[in-house]
């Protein structure tokens, strides 16, 4: 089994679309993200009624992995719905996304997304954001 499987095995169980209640939709996209050190996050989107209210399945992902692994570094990341990413492109991570990604380490830039699962065909986020504007605070971060 090669790592996308197993990122496409760990996303697939949370693939449950769901009201949680009048207001929130649930489990309708899912994610896995592999850290830097090999270990495995998964998260789900939910959906309000008020746009604000959103969460995207790969910023809850991200979140699993910083607060019950204190990562910041992604090496994959797989976004799926009712069946693995196919089409290239189809299931890339939206803006928002993108840019959490690039701000929370900048060796982000190298993570690799999954664009089509059974070609293993895929695209660097940093590819996604080209001349990305945080680029010059990073040179002068001293952590």
């Amino acid at each position: 089994m090669d790592i996308w499987e197993r990122l496409l095995e760990k996303a697939r169980v949370l693939y449950d679309p769901h009201d949680l209640s009048p207001f929130f939709y649930s489990n309708h996209v899912v994610c896995a993200v592999e850290a830097d050190n090999g270990e495995i996050f998964t998260g789900f989107c939910i959906e309000g009624a008020s746009g604000v209210l959103n969460l995207c399945a790969e910023r809850v992902a991200a979140l699993n992995m910083i607060v019950n692994g204190g990562r910041t570094c992604v090496r994959r990341i797989l976004v799926m719905r009712d069946k693995p990413p196919y089409s290239e492109g189809r299931f890339l991570p939206c803006g928002a996304c993108r840019e959490f990604f690039l701000q929370l380490d900048v060796r982000n830039r190298d993570t690799l997304i999954l664009t089509d699962f059974d070609s293993r065909s895929t695209v660097k986020l940093g590819d996604l954001l080209p001349l990305w504007w945080g680029d010059e605070r990073y040179k002068n971060y001293a952590k």
